[in-house]
């Protein structure tokens, strides 16, 4: 960059951190109980459904480990798309409203991360992804997902815009796309290709020692780990929609 450049640069800087203090000033602006709470907007709201809806997932899911009741694992595969239209919707209200704020994007995010990272990792040892390789898989899983969740909040300003002021593409997948692997879970239940029953397609692939050891991952596991990659891609482009 050149000096003139940085020069250039140096304004506009300063004019976003203003309007970022401008806008978190109101939160630091009032006192009481539950004051934060008070200042939520509708769309906040809205946001918040999909981190409830994120959160019974995980607690279904739970619930099928001490039951075994099947009708907890489907709720738990259910809840993960309600979060999603609660996470279209925020949008929508938001623009209707008029009211987006700094403090709905860092909540969407997080709802996200519940609903679209943990929830599906969780779903995906649920079924009988569980050795100690699988879990280190889908641990990797919800961090990339954490991390593109990070990225994208620090880095959309740079992304080109559309006329309307919406970005033209993401780079690397957007979590919810998990919703996909989620799917493709609901599928292997109604197949019964989960632990209990007929188990995880492809069976287990031991890497070193002995079969039941520490070196055993579910073939499938490289799923969860091809998605993470691509979330965390910088050269995948996705179009927005």
């Amino acid at each position: 960059m050149t000096q003139r450049n940085k020069h250039n640069e140096e304004p506009k800087r300063e004019f976003l951190d203003q309007s970022k203090i401008a806008a978190l000033q109101q939160y630091n602006d009032t006192d009481g109980h539950f004051s934060l709470v008070r200042n939520f907007r509708l769309a906040d709201l809205v946001t918040i459904m999909n981190c409830v809806c994120g959160s019974f997932s995980l607690f279904s899911s739970a619930r099928y480990l001490l039951s075994n009741d099947e009708a907890y694992l489907w709720s738990a595969l259910a809840f993960p798309l309600a979060g999603l239209m609660f996470d279209f919707f925020d949008g929508k209200v938001a623009r209707w409203s008029n009211s987006s704020s700094m403090l709905g994007q860092e909540l969407d995010s997080l709802a996200d991360l519940v609903s679209f990272g943990l929830a599906p990792a969780v779903l995906a040892f649920v079924i009988g992804l569980r050795t100690v390789l699988d879990t280190v898989v889908l641990t990797g899983f919800i961090c990339c997902g954490l991390a593109r969740l990070a990225r994208f909040n620090a880095t959309v300003a740079l992304v080109p815009k559309d006329s309307s002021g919406k970005a033209k593409y993401f780079e690397g997948l957007p979590i919810p796309s998990s919703l996909f692997l989620v799917g493709m879970l609901s599928y292997w239940t109604q197949k019964g290709w989960i632990q209990g029953k007929e188990g995880v397609p492809l069976g287990v692939i031991t890497l070193w020692g002995e079969s039941g050891g520490l070196g055993d991952v579910h073939a499938v596991a490289g799923i969860f780990g091809v998605w993470a990659a691509m979330m965390v891609s910088k050269t995948l482009r996705v179009p927005k929609l």
